[in-house]
């Protein structure tokens, strides 16, 4: 009888402690893919990697980002690729280019939209294998977990964006609280006015006033558009002209916002696509508008008047 209490008493808690690890994960935000590419340092330490990879990827889905309740189903779902360029053995030194890719998706379809489609070109950190990645909302505990968070924010702030007017507010404020912490390490990529692509001019973008239209557009262009289309493919599509009409006055305000290359390289494949049975005068419209803005992308854009597939 002692043996058999025993026995149960052992179930009940192995029992307790999944049920709470299946709560857990329920519960966070993201579901992320990662990946690491280390085909230019090929005399590197693969081992190194594969530690990393693992420590990255558990950080990034077991971390508890918000308040709110998350279930499997509701996860963002996102990846981070990593392409590392360079490598020293000595001090653990890792640097690279890190794309980042979300999506979430439309309303009442199995059709999924890519939200994020964006390269950070100014990554460079220090990991050791086995090292500990430890999370801080109040301190910058290393270069490469202010980075994760910086991202992981913004992946949030974005998608909440898509589905309620300035739903993001509460995430913008804590990438921009790393983006402070981070500014003050001397750390690359932080930097106002470094460059016009790295993290702090992401930032920029999509919290400043000059640009704030992004941050409408966000939810217009999903919540509106998008998620209107099964109604009414004609109606939503209206809106997401709208959109480009608001975007075009983004580029007159400010033409070198990064919030315009996030934009073209998140959107630009799926407006061939949403435009494809539109009319000859309407997809000239749109071809006219968005070729001031990307003029570079000609002939990217001239499907938009020649594709007739189904969206």
């Amino acid at each position: 009888m002692h043996n058999y209490m025993r026995r149960l008493l052992s179930f009940l808690i192995l029992l307790l402690a999944l049920s709470l690890t299946v709560m857990a994960q329920e519960d966070t935000e993201l579901n992320c893919e990662v990946e690491i590419n280390t085909e230019k340092v090929p005399n590197a330490n693969k081992e190194i990697f594969n530690t990393l990879k693992t420590a990255i990827s558990e950080y990034l889905n077991n971390t508890k980002w918000t308040d709110a309740h998350f279930m499997v189903n509701e996860k963002i779902q996102c990846k981070l690729l990593l392409v590392v360029s360079k490598y020293e053995d000595a001090g653990g030194v890792i640097a690279g280019e890190l794309t980042i890719q979300s999506q979430r998706p439309v309303y009442n379809s199995s059709y999924t939209t890519t939200v994020i489609n964006y390269k950070d070109t100014k990554v460079e950190f220090s990991y050791n294998e086995g090292e500990q990645l430890v999370f801080s909302e109040t301190d910058m505990i290393s270069n490469l977990t202010a980075i994760l968070n910086f991202w992981a924010y913004t992946i949030i702030a974005m998608d909440f964006d898509t589905f309620s007017l300035r739903g993001g507010d509460p995430y913008y404020e804590k990438a921009a609280n790393i983006v402070r912490l981070a500014q003050s390490s001397g750390e690359t990529g932080w930097k106002a006015f470094e460059d016009t692509r790295n993290r702090s001019a992401v930032l920029s973008a999509l919290t400043d006033k000059q640009t704030s239209a992004l941050r409408q557009i966000l939810y217009d262009y999903h919540r509106q558009g998008l998620d209107q289309m099964v109604v009414s493919v004609d109606k939503g599509r209206a809106v997401v002209t709208q959109c480009l009409e608001e975007l075009k006055k983004v580029y007159d305000a400010a033409p070198m916002s990064v919030g315009l290359v996030m934009f073209k390289d998140s959107k630009l494949d799926e407006l061939v696509n949403i435009y494809s049975k539109a009319g000859t005068s309407e997809k000239q419209n749109v071809y006219d508008i968005l070729y001031q803005l990307y003029p570079t992308d000609q002939s990217r854009l001239e499907k938009i008047k020649e594709v007739s597939n189904d969206f």
